[in-house]
């Protein structure tokens, strides 16, 4: 069961990122994301030290697969990867189409359902 997590919502247009921890969930917007992915683990990196949390295997990643932006699919899954290799934390995709609005509510309802993808993340990208 997912508890606590981290979400990613990257396709390059109004990119979220989400954390909830002990049932509080935290929400940070930055928009448009393309022309910007190096700023990307700072955004990361500043949500969590802002909130004082510690990512471990307690912790999961949910990453938006897509459709959207090559660079901004690349960068927020190459993230996601190298958080999970330096904290052993597991990794699961979901599509945009079936989040709906950035709201722990939307994004429980895709736990619930089972709407996530494991193991190999294969993102969708637009042509």
């Amino acid at each position: 069961m997912i508890k606590d997590f981290l979400i990613l919502n990257c396709i390059g247009k109004n990119d979220k990122i989400g954390l909830k921890i002990n049932n509080v969930f935290y929400a940070h917007n930055y928009g448009h994301q393309l022309k910007n992915n190096d700023k990307f683990v700072i955004n990361i990196l500043n949500l969590v030290k802002k909130h004082k949390i510690n990512l471990n295997n307690k912790f999961s990643i949910l990453i938006n697969i897509g459709p959207g932006s090559f660079s901004s699919l690349r960068a927020s899954i190459a993230v996601a990867k190298g958080i999970k290799i330096s904290r052993k934390i597991k990794i699961f995709g979901y599509k945009n189409s079936d989040l709906g609005q950035f709201n722990l509510v939307n994004i429980e309802f895709l736990i619930k359902k089972k709407l996530l993808q494991k193991n190999l993340i294969k993102p969708i990208y637009l042509s």
